[in-house]
């Protein structure tokens, strides 16, 4: 059955439409219709009183019918994200890993559901766990988090200290399984977090901060990840130790662990330097590292050699060159050469401009200044030969390497780091790994390595929608969270309704 209008023309020409119910019936192999009830003409069906036959209608209807005037909105929380993310870690075993590492021990609490809670918190509005418990659980729609309680999360954050590795070892076999990875290539970067206060002792130690704040106690990560982007493990340090030693160290624990017969590490400039080169080259270790530029023998001889640049790409061109039994790649970027030299060139000018108006004492703690002045006693002049000199780095950079790959697959396999540089300005800000306010040294592993597991699922979202869509991560994250669950009562009835698929949710 179903309701339809009936139009009819008057003599005079005018109109009038009445409101029929309907059922449709087979004669032979023919539809006919029959008329069930006709309601009247329509215009007389004002007033409310269509509205009050279908309510009275509906009592008696087995599917629900809300009536707005007679229904009440309970609560709306954010939906999108949970699905989608809970999803993403049933997908890459992170929920089948821990299930199976806690049914070996003895732990009742929620652990698993503790852990989610405080990974997908960190990936949308980061807060300390006592924030988490208090304001952002009850904004989320996900029936799970009800049982969580504020003793829930550090009980996880100690479970995830204990067996980091674990996790870690079993997540990489599944994730290396889902994208077809090839781990030939491991970047390697460190970074340096604060706390806020003593932190824990033998681990929060004053060193060199990443962050500007060397009046702050500070621990020192690092990241391994493939050249696709995904976070392989961490690492943590004491916050006094040197980059090089983390280098060493990572070295090793990166072939036992995850049993790689060949893996190339690649390395920041500022990470390495010649002396553990030549250690990586006696102990056959392959390696791609970036080298400074200034002030290196090597360096500066490959510059002056001679040679024919062979194009990779538009913005990179390479050459190789042999320096004392070590390979050396010449990389140059044409468009970064413009940029370096008009950069100098306007240094340069400023430069002199002050000179003639305010004198040498007004160019005095100037730091950018300093490679292009000749300054004696109360005198300064342009040092021109260093500006000459200075041209030559201009859009280059160099690396070396031990490894067999083409030289072309060098300088890209090193522009490939600008991956791990992400990871951790997303650790950093968009994962608000600092700054650190746990005092117990197990739970400032375990927060972490909450990090850590957020990076993973957001590397493995943005992977996802790369083979799979053109949308952006930023893009979907922001429609994702506009899709909510809404609680209706209505009549002394619970109904759950939801928000429409916005923008690129549906991705």
């Amino acid at each position: 059955m179903y309701a339809r209008l009936k139009t009819f023309q008057n003599k005079d020409g005018s109109k009038r439409t009445y409101l029929q119910i309907v059922e449709s019936y087979r004669v032979g192999k023919k539809n006919r219709q029959r008329v069930i009830a006709n309601l009247g003409r329509l215009e007389d069906l004002g007033e409310g009183q269509l509205d009050r036959l279908i309510e009275s209608l509906a009592r008696y209807s087995e599917s629900p019918f809300l009536n707005l005037n007679d229904s009440s909105t309970n609560w709306s929380k954010e939906w999108g994200p949970a699905i989608v993310f809970h999803h993403i870690w049933e997908k890459v075993n992170l929920g089948p890993i821990l299930r199976l590492i806690l049914s070996r021990t003895e732990r009742s609490s929620p652990v698993e559901e503790a852990v989610f809670a405080m990974v997908l918190n960190r990936l949308l509005y980061p807060l300390s766990k006592l924030g988490l418990n208090d304001r952002w659980l009850q904004s989320v729609y996900r029936p799970e988090f009800e049982q969580l309680q504020l003793h829930h999360f550090y009980r996880a954050l100690d479970f995830l200290a204990d067996f980091k590795d674990e996790i870690e070892n079993m997540l990489f076999e599944q994730v290396r399984n889902l994208f077809n990875l090839e781990v030939d290539l491991v970047f390697w970067d460190t970074t340096s977090t604060y706390f806020e206060g003593k932190g824990p002792s033998g681990l929060a130690e004053y060193g060199y901060s990443k962050d500007h704040r060397p009046d702050r106690p500070q621990i020192l990560v690092g990241v391994l990840m493939t050249r696709e982007g995904l976070p392989i493990a961490h690492q943590i340090f004491p916050g006094g130790t040197a980059d090089i030693d983390t280098f060493k160290k990572v070295i090793q624990d990166t072939r036992q662990r995850f049993c790689l017969n060949r893996v190339i590490f690649v390395g920041d400039r500022g990470m390495v330097s010649p002396r553990l080169l030549d250690d990586l080259d006696r102990d056959r270790i392959e390696y791609i590292a970036g080298v400074k530029m200034r002030r290196h023998i090597a360096v500066d001889a490959v510059l002056k050699t001679g040679g024919r640049y062979k194009a990779v790409k538009e913005n990179l061109k390479v050459k190789e060159f042999w320096y004392d039994a070590d390979r050396y790649i010449v990389c140059y970027n044409p468009k970064r050469a413009m940029h370096d030299q008009k950069t100098r060139e306007e240094l340069v000018f400023r430069l002199t401009k002050k000179l003639e108006e305010k004198g040498p004492k007004s160019l005095i703690g100037e730091r950018g200044y300093r490679r292009y002045l000749v300054v004696n006693k109360a005198e300064a002049t342009l040092n021109k030969q260093a500006i000459q000199e200075e041209a030559r780095y201009d859009g280059k950079y160099v690396l070396r390497t031990n490894c067999q790959l083409d030289s072309h697959q060098v300088a890209e396999a090193y522009k490939t780091l600008w991956r791990v540089e992400r990871a951790f300005r997303e650790l950093k800000s968009g994962l608000d790994l600092r700054p650190v306010y746990h005092w117990n040294d197990s739970r400032v592993r375990g927060h972490v390595m909450v990090c850590f597991l957020a990076l993973v699922l957001e590397s493995s979202l943005i992977r996802f929608l790369q083979k799979d869509s053109k949308a952006r991560y930023l893009d979907v994250m922001s429609d994702l969270a506009k899709l909510h669950a809404i609680e209706m009562t209505c009549r002394e009835k619970t109904y759950l309704l939801r928000t429409e698929l916005a923008g690129d949710a549906y991705e």
